[in-house]
């Protein structure tokens, strides 16, 4: 098992305690006889020193576990041994108490049982027919109360610094999720965004090489629409950025949309159609929408050749629909080429409780339809009008 640190005033307070009290009975002659004798006291102080200087031993060295209750053990039996005042019995609770933190249950409660047993044994071959002696019967029932105590003051400490450590491990692997969702929400902004700007851009720069020498007008409007790609690309950098901020804007999925159908030169055309009422839809759920027509247009310019794509939105009271269809050569969805888009993609879907579906096939173009429930995220107020 795990090693727990014992609590660290209990065992020098004991120590402090019988220490002040033997010599307490030794000043005031209490104890048996005249005295102690000479060289007792020094002895019992000394043994008392030691176990003060086991116990700073045991805070720099915990792994040394069994050798340090075994030197506590020896010490306790000398200091029981050297006292005249008989309060140093109540060191014996101490092996119980430390053993719980090192060893367990088990071991604390076999440790009490052989302190009791011991002290009885003692008993009987120093102190015949102890059990008629009030005395002798109370130290007993007193080793038994301390001994109980000891060991439920153990593991009321133990179970603590368990919960202190689980505690500890389950905020670490929080951060870590944390971490590791903003890391997917950050890649799903860069890909989403300034992947389909910069997909853009690539194709009317190229449209801009091709046709420097054959048509330079149409050269310079494919210039005019890279620059407006990059003033589209530095906005969602600067939206980015007020999210990252929780200063996110609700975006208008009209205008939003309205803006793929301009992107990108003259091939593939796009049409948008979009029909019903955003109220009551959260920011999350128009952001999924609009990212995911965002990233069936990009597929097909980039990838599908199509000459045309439909984009049509249906924002009904209970959902939204989207369709994202085009006439490109189409590819297999479940193949293992599909790339970071429709997986991004996915995972913001689901996170507003959405579903994706993909229906293409070699040769036969693409229909991405994307549904997503109405006011699942959408602010107190929207979901109350709803």
């Amino acid at each position: 098992m795990a090693a727990y640190v014992p609590v660290r005033w209990v065992a020098p307070l004991l120590y402090g305690a019988v220490l002040i009290g033997s010599l307490y009975y030794a000043v005031a002659g209490l104890g048996d006889g005249p005295g102690p004798q000479v060289w007792r006291m020094p002895a019992f102080v000394a043994v008392i020193g030691a176990l003060f200087a086991l116990e700073a031993v045991g805070h720099r060295r915990p792994a040394a576990r069994a050798p340090l209750l075994l030197a506590r053990c020896g010490l306790i039996g000398a200091v029981v041994f050297l006292d005249v005042s008989g309060l140093s019995q109540v060191l014996f609770v101490l092996l119980p108490f430390t053993a719980y933190f090192a060893f367990g249950r088990t071991t604390a409660l076999a440790l009490s049982a052989l302190c009791l047993a011991g002290l009885l044994v003692a008993y009987l071959l120093t102190a015949p027919g102890w059990y008629r002696d009030p005395e002798h019967v109370s130290d007993l029932l007193m080793l038994c109360v301390g001994l109980v105590l000891a060991v439920s003051m153990a593991a009321v400490a133990v179970g603590e610094q368990r919960a202190r450590s689980e505690l500890e491990a389950y905020a670490a692997r929080v951060a870590e999720l944390s971490a590791a969702t903003e890391r997917n929400r950050l890649a799903r902004d860069i890909h989403d965004s300034l992947g389909h700007h910069l997909t853009a851009m690539s194709v009317q720069l190229e449209m801009a090489e091709d046709f420097r020498a054959l048509d330079p007008d149409a050269a310079q409007r494919a210039l005019a629409e890279a620059r407006r790609s990059v003033r589209l690309a530095l906005g969602d950098v600067r939206q980015s950025v007020r999210t990252l901020r929780d200063e996110a804007a609700r975006p208008d999925l009209s205008d939003a949309l309205a803006a793929l159908a301009q992107d990108g030169g003259p091939r593939p055309r796009v049409t948008v159609q979009v029909s019903g009422d955003e109220d009551g839809y959260g920011t999350a759920e128009l952001t999924a929408l609009h990212r995911a027509a965002q990233e069936g247009v990009t597929n097909a310019r980039r990838h599908a050749g199509a000459s045309w794509v439909r984009v049509v939105v249906h924002l009904a009271e209970d959902a939204a629909q989207l369709e994202v269809t085009d006439d490109g050569c189409g590819f297999a969805p479940d193949s293992a080429a599909t790339g970071f888009g429709l997986l991004g993609m996915r995972e913001r879907v689901h996170l507003v409780e959405g579903s994706v579906a993909v229906d293409s096939s070699p040769g036969t173009g693409t229909r991405l339809t994307v549904t997503v429930p109405r006011g699942k995220t959408g602010r107190p107020e929207e979901r109350r009008e709803a």
